[in-house]
């Protein structure tokens, strides 16, 4: 045995063990808004951030300490702290693609499930979406909006030929599996004279979705229900699937279900997570993550519904494969992100 690969791996262990308590560091300070306080860039002691932020010094003392030894803020001595202006971008600004704390709030929802999870390997038996830590929704908006936010009607829908011009003079829309709405809602904001239906088996993200759509003043031309792809009736000039394809239990009929609602020029839009088609291409630490969360949720979904479990790292080749065994004629990738590959499919 090597004692200095040995002792490599034991401080990368120790690192990242580091990071899984990191990620409740986190969360704490996005949900007692720490980082906010701090997003001006100036030093600040911990008895300043606590008085602005009505929290116990003695505790937002050792967080500060915990932070600093992370790397998210910068010691600046004299028991002073700061947060950098790019680091604040990430952790506060909720419209910036760049944003990560949902995507940590997402991570800790997942690790409350490790009891369950370790079970279910014993088992096989699968844990349905909904059957999570309630943080876990309101998480996985936060994580993908952002990109929605600012690669939806900028590039990818732009990227699906005529469909720009078409989407601003009115067409209809579905969109599954959408969570809380943020995909459906963007686009309803963004085109005014289409329609569009949300659908998602998890009845609370509907209720949460219906809720929103009305805040934002979007009722009238944008709708929810709860259900799946095979439950939809009526015919759709454009389908999409937001970062759900790859959850979904039988993928390959859910498409075969998008090809009998579509129009016959319609096309499909798909946004999965961005993953090469072989192991050795996914072992980074995008693919880390993607890999764990797969592991801890869309997998156990999958199987839930009594299905294939694709994986979040399934690739390009893979999700081809699934829409041509559907009858779908021309699949192809129209956009990437450095987190998600964009495609678009047609009979």
């Amino acid at each position: 045995m090597d004692e200095n690969k040995l002792m490599e791996f034991v401080h990368k262990a120790v690192g990242d063990v580091g990071s899984l308590l990191a990620g409740s560091m986190v969360v704490i300070g996005d949900r007692l808004g720490l980082y906010r306080a701090m997003a001006d860039g100036k030093p600040i002691t911990s008895r300043t951030l606590a008085e602005r932020t009505g929290t116990s010094e003695r505790y937002v003392r050792e967080w500060l300490g915990a932070q600093a030894a992370q790397g998210f803020l910068r010691y600046e001595g004299e028991q002073r702290y700061s947060l950098p202006v790019e680091h604040a971008v990430a952790l506060t600004d909720e419209d910036s693609p760049a944003f990560v704390a949902g995507a940590f709030q997402v991570g800790l929802a997942a690790v409350h499930s490790t009891d369950r999870m370790t079970e279910a390997f014993r088992t096989g038996e699968g844990i349905g979406w909904g059957e999570h830590d309630h943080d876990l929704y309101p998480g996985t908006e936060r994580f993908f909006r952002p990109n929605y936010l600012n690669y939806l009607a900028q590039e990818w829908i732009p990227a699906l030929d005529g469909f720009e011009a078409r989407l601003s003079s009115g067409i209809r829309v579905l969109d599954l599996g959408c969570g809380h709405g943020a995909s459906t809602i963007l686009m309803g904001t963004t085109y005014p004279a289409s329609t569009f239906l949300g659908t998602d088996p998890h009845p609370a993200s509907v209720e949460e979705a219906r809720k929103r759509a009305a805040e934002t003043g979007v009722s009238d031309r944008v709708k929810f229900d709860v259900g799946t792809a095979q439950q939809i009736d009526g015919t759709y000039d454009l389908v999409t699937f937001f970062d759900c394809l790859h959850d979904m239990g039988r993928p390959d009929l859910a498409c075969e279900a998008v090809r009998d609602v579509l129009a016959p020029d319609g096309a499909v839009l798909v946004v999965e997570p961005r993953a090469g088609d072989t192991i050795e291409e996914n072992l980074n630490p995008i693919g880390a993550v993607y890999y764990a969360a797969s592991t801890l949720l869309c997998t156990p979904n999958a199987i839930s519904q009594n299905g294939e479990a694709l994986g979040a790292q399934a690739g390009e080749a893979r999700i081809r494969e699934v829409f041509q065994s559907a009858g779908f004629g021309d699949f192809r990738r129209i956009a990437e992100t450095p987190f998600n590959l964009v495609y678009a499919a047609r009979r």
